[in-house]
């Protein structure tokens, strides 16, 4: 069990960390100028947080908190991701109904953009959920790198440092475990692809890039302030979660009452797992919940898309489940009481 839960804390922080690795190093190339228009356009950071986020899976809500974290992005566009999102329970539904997920994806973008819209109103000042965090993306004007230059990689590499040594071993050592089936065992699906790509070019960024955008962007800005800090995060709340599940029957929950029913299923959504919210999926396949209840679960949960948030900002964590909860049973008894 331990084991299962290392395998799963690795895989969420080694993808973050990837993640991380390439929002510096373009933000480096292109000196900024991506933020600069990303930060101006409000809806453009909603459609983008709410295209991410309902894409099946996890990797486009971790994206979403790597953005947040530097700033990039705004808390309605986290939001609009995080609605967006029904983790790896997407997968399952497009096999279970694939027609009805359809739906329930289109529904999922609407609302997230109108979602993350309506928070951005509301909250006035929610920088203050970074404010004793410094995650701001650097950008050393006096220093232009240099990123790919042969002579330089040849000359780096023989007077090699420590630190590139240890990205490259575990940049590599992730590398190789995935190819070999060891962290992520069974048959190569997209999701492995991503993770195998990803790290096939953090691992290309590590050994080309020069020492100052090494040592200043990813070794100080990246490694030392998120790396450990989102891996504790990460592994001590899935092992709560495990110990959690494993004493209580979720199952047990499931009332008679629709509306009882339909609380249930946006309580469960608070927890960042994936897993749990299959209840609510196996019983709309039966038949046996209506679509408000599923509507409303995958509303509130995010998979495992805000575990990495935790060790960010745990008031952006509260913050957003807070909204999701508020949008979940607004949703689930409007749409509840109209089919009804």
């Amino acid at each position: 069990m331990i084991i299962s839960v290392l395998n799963h804390a690795l895989m969420i922080t080694s993808f973050v960390l990837i993640m991380m690795l390439l929002i510096e190093y373009i933000n480096v190339q292109t000196r900024g100028a991506w933020q600069q228009k990303l930060r101006k356009s409000r809806f453009g950071q909603y459609f983008l947080g709410a295209l991410l986020g309902v894409t099946p899976g996890c990797l486009g809500a971790f994206t979403v908190v790597s953005l947040y974290s530097h700033r990039n992005v705004g808390f309605g566009a986290l939001v609009a991701a995080m609605i967006a999102t029904s983790g790896d329970e997407a997968f399952v539904m497009f096999s279970m109904f694939p027609l009805q997920a359809l739906w329930l994806s289109l529904i999922l973008f609407i609302v997230a953009v109108v979602a993350g819209w309506l928070t951005d109103r509301l909250f006035k000042r929610p920088a203050r959920f970074l404010a004793k965090e410094d995650h701001e993306l650097e950008l050393h004007q006096e220093t232009l790198c240099h990123c790919f230059s042969a002579p330089d990689i040849i000359h780096q590499l023989k007077q090699i440092t420590f630190s590139r040594v240890l990205l490259i071993s575990l940049v590599g050592g992730f590398l190789f475990l995935l190819t070999t089936g060891t962290l992520a065992p069974g048959e190569w699906d997209w999701k492995k692809i991503t993770f195998t790509v990803g790290a096939g070019f953090a691992l290309f960024i590590i050994i080309t890039v020069p020492d100052h955008f090494l040592e200043q962007h990813l070794w100080e800005h990246v490694v030392k302030r998120h790396l450990m800090r989102i891996f504790i995060w990460t592994f001590g709340a899935l092992l709560a979660i495990h110990y959690m599940e494993a004493w209580l029957d979720i199952g047990v929950w499931i009332q008679d009452n629709l509306y009882i029913v339909l609380v249930i299923a946006v309580l469960v959504g608070i927890i960042p797992e994936s897993g749990p919210h299959l209840v609510f999926v196996t019983l709309f396949a039966q038949g046996t919940i209506p679509f408000a209840i599923l509507l409303a679960n995958s509303i509130v949960q995010d998979g495992h898309g805000t575990l990495p948030l935790l060790a960010v900002s745990g008031r952006a964590f509260l913050w957003l489940k807070l909204v999701n909860i508020a949008f979940g049973l607004l949703l689930g008894i409007v749409v509840l009481y109209a089919l009804t």
